[in-house]
């Protein structure tokens, strides 16, 4: 199994007050509990692979954050345009909108892509558990030199995403920090099939935890 990418992101289960607080018994905890489970990383880190093969393997509702992004969105990456914070915030909070309907018209848990490259962005969807009894929100950052995200866009096709649109998010990506403790990190410059068995075993131990 590979190891969770621990610099400079703290490892672990999400914070307490993203935690749902209750004094009922464990089977009760386990019932009424609801994650939303936020793959994310800059352009070709894998996140819809990995989301796609947790989704499939633990039977959960998934959400392609990419489906999301309105056809101005989409025009502007085809041209190499990047796009800015204000043609993110209703992507965002759009987002953050259909986990919570998923999960309210009765998903158990939702596996979401989104590439938060800023904190900022993160933020948004961390609202969801503030106002949703029983909502525990994970990041999982898939981390990788940018060599390798380069190597993979390049050879990806039909996709909007173009090369030339890599440099453009790293150039603004602010890495998750150790006191954003929601947050799992993975090295994904390993074999795909060991990053996504590390990504399922991570989350088994977590949502373990949690239940328990």
């Amino acid at each position: 199994m590979l190891s969770s990418y621990t610099a400079p992101v703290a490892v672990g289960p999400a914070s307490p007050t993203q935690v749902e607080t209750t004094t009922t018994s464990s089977s009760s905890r386990a019932s009424n509990c609801h994650h939303i489970w936020l793959v994310t990383g800059p352009a070709g880190c894998g996140k819809s692979t990995v989301a796609q093969h947790l989704a499939d393997s633990l039977g959960l509702a998934y959400i392609e954050g990419d489906e999301f992004h309105p056809p101005a969105n989409i025009e502007k990456m085809r041209n190499g345009i990047p796009l800015t914070d204000a043609d993110r915030w209703d992507w965002l909070t759009a987002l953050r909108e259909e986990s919570v309907r998923r999960i309210a018209s009765g998903s158990h848990a939702v596996v979401l892509t989104c590439s938060a490259l800023k904190r900022k962005y993160r933020d948004v969807i961390r609202v969801a558990p503030y106002f949703n009894t029983g909502v525990d929100l994970h990041f999982i950052y898939l981390s990788a030199d940018p060599e390798i995200l380069l190597k993979r866009v390049t050879g990806r096709q039909g996709h909007y995403m173009g090369s030339n649109m890599v440099q453009s998010q790293l150039d603004i990506l602010e890495p998750p920090q150790a006191d954003e403790t929601d947050v799992v990190c993975i090295d994904v410059g390993h074999p795909i099939d060991q990053v996504k068995n590390a990504v399922l075993q991570k989350v088994q131990s977590i949502t373990d935890q949690e239940e328990a």
